[in-house]
């Protein structure tokens, strides 16, 4: 079923010009079919605030279980916001006591950038971990995305993140590592992941607390895993909700970086991403932009639109599929209210042994 537009959010008219199938309220409020409300910790920065907004609910909107989805964006304190940024927060997002108030079936935290060598020394700290507790309790699962996952290990697991010698930045095959658990039936034993960051918690790491490695990749390391009950917490190191150019307008922003100074090496390609056309392409604009840099002149446009036709999406399918997997089995566990979350019968410490 689709996503249901309970709040005048910009992205839902996106998603809709995209073809999205987006439900009126007035027209939900119509139907006999239950209701899951998925909340989005949205901790982003300014510049991808409303990029990861359509991402995440695309990838719930595409889930066909026979449910209506609320998603319920809102952030929290300890992210410096431009006044643009914090008055779409504002006029948009609901306030975490709210969230609080009204319950949620299911959350989804995504990343975040950081300042700090130490993630217990970012002002969002706290915050985080206010709203990881509460969910733990009330939530019947938790969706962490690339940072939120090494933030909630460190804080439940009490493993630190690894610095990597160079950013994992690109496309990676994976490999299903765990067959039988429900979130990965029915989809490939082998499928693609995009990663993009600097740091990594490994799978030793993982698997020596307890946490079920479901997707691993020889080269990225883990992308998904769980809690040691199997499906409270959900973690991945990858990006899967990014869209096909992501990487692209990542590439973009680091091309200029290097032009102001601002990086001191030219980015490297994102691994496995640019084909035999696009690559030349860049290596040309490279060049140009050495040279325009050296001369102190104006950059030519970016040739973007040299690449679109040779840039492709290898990870969107399997991506709906974990997705819907996830929601469908929240769907057959979780409380007809909100408010709990589980209905009865269900072990919380055990809750896929139904």
């Amino acid at each position: 079923m689709p996503l249901v537009a309970h709040i005048d959010l910009p992205t839902f008219n996106r998603l809709r010009d995209e073809g999205e199938e987006i439900l009126a309220s007035d027209r939900a409020s119509t139907q006999d079919i239950r209701e899951l409300h998925i909340g989005l910790l949205n901790m982003m920065p300014d510049a991808a605030l409303e990029a990861t907004e359509r991402q995440f609910f695309r990838l719930v909107g595409a889930c066909n279980q026979i449910v209506q989805f609320h998603v319920h964006p809102f952030t929290i304190s300890g992210l410096t916001r431009s006044p643009e940024a914090q008055a779409h927060i504002d006029k948009y997002y609901e306030p975490f006591e709210k969230i609080k108030q009204d319950g949620l079936d299911a959350l989804i935290i995504s990343g975040a950038n950081v300042i700090h060598n130490k993630l217990p020394e970012e002002d969002f700290w706290i915050p985080l971990m206010e709203v990881f507790t509460w969910a733990k309790e009330n939530v019947t699962s938790v969706l962490c995305s690339c940072l939120a996952t090494h933030a909630v290990i460190e804080y439940c697991y009490g493993i630190e993140r690894t610095r990597l010698p160079a950013k994992r930045w690109g496309v990676f095959s994976h490999k299903v590592t765990h067959k039988n658990h429900p979130l990965i039936a029915e989809i490939n034993s082998r499928f693609d992941v995009p990663h993009s960051r600097f740091n990594e918690i490994f799978q030793s790491d993982m698997e020596r607390c307890g946490l079920k490695v479901l997707a691993a990749s020889k080269e990225a390391g883990v992308h998904l895993a769980v809690s040691p009950d199997g499906f409270r917490i959900v973690f991945f190191q990858g990006h899967p909700e990014y869209d096909d150019i992501s990487l692209l307008k990542e590439y973009k922003r680091e091309v200029l970086r290097f032009y102001l100074d601002e990086r001191s090496d030219y980015p490297p390609f994102p691994e496995h991403y640019f084909d035999e056309v696009a690559q030349p392409i860049f290596a040309d604009y490279e060049t140009h932009v050495k040279a325009a840099k050296q001369a102190g002149i104006a950059l030519n446009v970016f040739p973007e639109a040299l690449v679109l036709d040779h840039i492709d999406n290898t990870w969107k399918d399997t991506a709906k599929a974990v997705f819907n997997n996830w929601l469908g089995k929240i769907y057959q566990l979780t409380n007809q209210s909100r408010l709990l979350p589980f209905m009865e019968g269900v072990n919380p410490e055990n809750p896929l042994d139904l």
